[in-house]
């Protein structure tokens, strides 16, 4: 870890895991310029949690109370005010790296927050168009004026103060397969549903129909999704498939009073 910042400065950089074992390496490896690595695991049965601790990340093991909540308990862990929080499948690039220490050795000066691009690889190479990029997220802030909010699934920071967007990406190595993408986008659909549901949202057939349909018009055609080929074309197909489930659920939901 990088000892050398001041302390009003100093770094902690934040991951959620649940059964990493074969990508937390690569991602504290990545962060090794941080001051502290916090890791919150949710009771792995892998080797993550000793991975993580042989490469200097302090560990901490806790029930799993969905993404906000457990990223918002990692950010409250931290040593530090200024938290830069990853995921287990994602790695800082040398030139994010680069951007964060210059902010660093500024004090982290001109505010509070700041976005990150990622760039998802999908099939051995980066999405770099459609709605997988630059799906820009606040990964960098200070926890003195930021919170973790919205649903437990698909969580936000929200920011007080001013946000400035950085350059270098997050490669997001998201998926380990094609069954895995299919799987996963289901589990968020069903997540998402429910959420919606307790937040009192409510839903006709008409979202079920028109959401999916403008979610692949938009990433395929307005956002130029088509441009990443067969792979752009794929995952834009998978998307549209959960925004079809999701609303299903919530819909199915509104019809039987939440059965």
């Amino acid at each position: 870890m990088n000892r050398m910042a001041g302390k009003s400065t100093a770094l902690t950089a934040c991951i959620i895991t649940f059964n990493e074992a074969d990508r937390i390496g690569a991602c504290i490896e990545a962060l090794r310029f941080c001051d502290e690595i916090v890791v919150v695991d949710s009771h792995s049965s892998d080797d993550t949690r000793a991975i993580a601790a042989r490469l200097g990340a302090r560990v901490i093991e806790r029930d799993w109370p969905g993404y906000r909540s457990q990223k918002q308990f990692a950010t409250d862990a931290a040593s530090h005010d200024w938290v830069l929080c990853v995921d287990a499948d994602e790695r800082v690039t040398p030139a994010l790296r680069a951007e964060i220490e210059s902010l660093r050795a500024g004090g982290f000066a001109g505010a509070s927050g700041w976005t990150i691009p990622r760039l998802t690889d999908y099939f051995g190479r980066f999405l770099r168009h459609g709605n997988a990029w630059p799906d820009r997220q606040i990964r960098l802030y200070d926890r003195r004026t930021a919170r973790w909010v919205g649903y437990e699934v698909h969580e936000k920071i929200a920011v007080s103060g001013a946000v400035v967007a950085l350059s270098g990406p997050l490669e997001h190595f998201a998926y380990r397969s094609f069954d895995d993408h299919l799987a996963r986008m289901d589990r968020y659909a069903a997540l998402m549903a429910t959420e919606m549901y307790r937040a009192g949202r409510r839903c006709g057939v008409l979202p079920v129909l028109s959401n999916p349909a403008w979610r692949l018009f938009r990433g395929l055609i307005i956002k130029g999704g088509l441009l990443d080929g067969w792979r752009g074309l794929l995952f834009h197909i998978v998307e549209a498939g959960y925004v079809r489930r999701k609303y299903l659920r919530l819909w199915a939901l509104s019809r039987s009073g939440g059965k």
